[in-house]
């Protein structure tokens, strides 16, 4: 363990220590990309031992500067609605805002990461992803605060996070396609690896335990938030001898999916099924029928996250690391009794 006192550390000191020069140092607190992987993991290791921090210039404020938002992929309407909470914030504040995506992935690659090291943001929002231990330690260390926005609930408790409640969403969805009478419902949630999934099911699940009701395992999948996912499971869901009277799905987008498959099928909507999404995205009032969905508050989530994000760009404290807002049943036209009650 260290003992040096803060701000007794300088790069020269970590030079020695690891046995490099005091350029190779500074290339890895620069997020340069040429220094060997090992190296690099050496000098991290030794940055960590010492808590060395990057001394900021004091007229580096938020005054000036831009944000990054980051999405693990961002090809549909429910990014549009976190872009838009963004922008509504940081118009305000004047700050612009750069747009990536890390291709699917809920963590960047090291190489994604240099980069925005060496263009050093004021701050970074992280969207469904969020950086590794040890990426947080690089970023802590060039002092650029970030916050994920999130629908999980999977992030350290070191890590600002917004988010929403992802259970009481299943929980609702579910009670009230049971409260209208069906009970084979079906559920196509997102991946199984995403906590957010996972937690629409386990509300899916205890609405069904609470009624005293046995979940089908047959009826419960996982695939992603798109609509080729809920067509494609809308389609061998509805196909099947003995077919639910309801399903949940667990985004609007895969909802349009469903609704596309049993028209495919000849079944009509909600009078041979019942269909709920989730997110409350624009498009659901307008599908036909319009769709009942869970309202998950998108632009607040991340209006409330670019504000996080901004005071902690000013030095300003946070009181708490993680917010969650309240999902709401939204009921519309694409829910009713199933006919045989």
């Amino acid at each position: 363990m260290t003992t040096d006192r803060p701000g007794s550390t300088t790069i020269a000191t970590i030079a020695n220590e690891v046995g490099v020069s005091v350029a190779t140092v500074s290339k890895v607190l620069n997020g340069r990309a040429d220094v060997a992987p090992e190296t690099r993991a050496r000098v991290e290791a030794s940055l960590e031992r010492h808590s060395y921090r990057r001394r900021v210039p004091r007229q580096a404020t938020a005054s000036a500067g831009q944000i990054d938002l980051v999405f693990h992929e961002f090809d549909s309407e429910w990014a549009m609605e976190i872009i838009q909470g963004v922008e509504a914030v940081c118009a305000v504040s004047g700050h612009a805002v750069v747009l990536s995506q890390l291709g699917g992935r809920h963590h960047p690659q090291q190489q994604w990461l240099d980069a925005l090291l060496h263009r050093r943001p004021l701050g970074v929002l992280f969207v469904v992803s969020s950086p590794t231990q040890a990426q947080q330690q690089q970023l802590l260390r060039q002092r650029i605060p970030f916050v994920v926005i999130d629908t999980d609930s999977a992030t350290s408790a070191s890590v600002p996070t917004v988010g929403s409640s992802n259970f009481n969403g299943g929980l609702q969805a579910t009670r009230h396609l049971l409260e209208l009478g069906h009970r084979r419902l079906a559920m196509i949630s997102g991946q199984e690896d995403v906590l957010c999934s996972r937690e629409r099911v386990a509300g899916f699940r205890f609405a069904h335990e609470e009624a005293g009701i046995a979940v089908d395992g047959e009826l419960v999948r996982y695939g992603n938030f798109s609509v080729e996912s809920g067509y494609r499971h809308g389609m061998d869901l509805l196909s099947r001898p003995v077919r639910p009277t309801a399903i949940f799905a667990g985004a609007d987008m895969q909802a349009v999916g469903v609704l596309r498959a049993a028209r495919r099928l000849g079944l009509r909507i909600p009078d041979d099924l019942s269909l709920i999404g989730y997110d409350n995205l624009p498009m659901a009032a307008w599908t036909d029928p319009a769709l009942t969905t869970i309202n998950q508050p998108l632009r607040d989530m991340a209006g409330t996250a670019a504000r996080i994000l901004l005071d902690l760009a000013r030095g300003v404290p946070i009181t708490t690391s993680r917010i969650d807002l309240v999902t709401e049943l939204i009921v519309r036209e694409s829910t009713a009794p199933p006919v045989s009650s």
